[in-house]
């Protein structure tokens, strides 16, 4: 007479059977042997299996021996004996004549209480199409980002040459005024151009502000310094990266406060130096171009007229953040102070 155990273990393995036949998501119940007991009929449409060639087959017999892969064997036979679990068992499924499949495996013991039955019930999903998308999503972001690199480059070499014009005109005028404010432009576009290299080197759209603010010093003291040895700039920035639009404003406001600094600080004999530094904390940040010439005494803001100043301002309340004046003695600093 049978028992309570082997009628419940039958019923169980019987409504298994009904499921995974009907099942959508190909899907085999194999014994401790790796052997089939029932495949899913979307298991043998999917990889075109018999179904009669199927049952009670060895798993690794069926089709042309595709199936024969012994690192799987052996996750099912860990699988069958209680050791392991198979969550996410990626092969590749390789027919003759038939292009290959990139499967996703998931295998588990089933428990019916009774160790002479021994079931493992196996998930095949086909991740071939997804693979493909995810390629063609990887190959179309890094054409972009070439693309986009390319495109850094020519701006980059465009806004050179601009500058370029600008500094000859420069040298053309009659007018001093004329000069300084084709000199001003000049590091303007340049601050920009910087920018641009920094991004096409990068490869991401975060900028590193060392390099970047060292470059575009270098390019402001090559453009407006005549004697090196007698006027220097520094720049002492820390680690930060920055989105490419910070970095635009940034890098406009250290250019308008370093000219700022050449043209007032220094008076002739007056030599020194210019410091641009930039430290972060977290979300707070402070930008700071200091000299050590003369001062500003009596003028509590030494950009408080011209258009250097309506840039600093707009560009620093763009940014959340202060413009702060103070006397360095010597000189003057003027910082930017973003509060986070």
């Amino acid at each position: 007479m049978p028992t309570a155990a082997s009628i419940d273990t039958a019923a169980a393995d019987s409504l298994m059977r009904a499921v995974i036949a009907s099942s959508d998501t190909p899907l085999l119940l194999l014994d401790a042997h790796a052997t089939i007991l029932v495949a899913s009929d979307s298991f043998c449409a999917a990889f075109a299996i018999d179904p009669a060639a199927a049952a009670q087959h060895a798993l690794k017999d069926v089709g042309d021996g595709e199936w024969d892969v012994p690192q799987l064997a052996a996750l099912l036979a860990a699988t069958a004996d209680g050791t392991a679990q198979v969550d996410a068992y990626e092969m590749a499924l390789v027919r003759v004549g038939v292009a290959r499949r990139d499967l996703v495996l998931k295998a588990r013991k089933l428990d019916y209480a009774d160790p002479a039955n021994v079931r493992v019930l196996l998930a095949i999903a086909d991740v071939t199409d997804a693979r493909i998308a995810e390629q063609v999503k990887d190959d179309l972001v890094r054409d972009k980002a070439v693309l986009l690199k390319e495109l850094q480059h020519r701006i980059a070499n465009s806004l050179q040459i601009i500058a370029s014009v600008l500094l000859q005109s420069a040298k053309r005028v009659g007018s001093d005024e004329s000069r300084t404010h084709l000199r001003d432009a000049h590091s303007r576009v340049m601050s920009i151009a910087a920018l641009q290299r920094q991004l096409a080197v990068a490869g991401d759209e975060e900028v590193g502000l060392r390099g970047y603010l060292g470059d575009l010093c270098r390019s402001i003291g090559a453009s407006m310094i005549r004697d090196h040895a007698h006027i220097a700039i520094s720049v002492e920035v820390d680690d930060s990266k920055t989105a490419a639009e910070v970095s635009v404003s940034l890098g406009l406001i250290v250019t308008e406060l370093v000219i700022n600094a050449l043209k007032h600080a220094f008076p002739e004999p007056r030599g020194g130096t210019i410091t641009v530094a930039y430290v972060a904390d977290g979300a707070d940040w402070t930008l700071s171009v200091r000299d050590d010439g003369i001062g500003m005494p009596g003028v509590t803001d030494p950009t408080s007229s011209g258009l250097g100043t309506t840039i600093v301002d707009a560009l620093a309340k763009k940014l959340g953040a202060k413009v702060a004046t103070a006397d360095a003695g010597p000189g003057t600093i003027v910082s930017i102070i973003h509060a986070g």
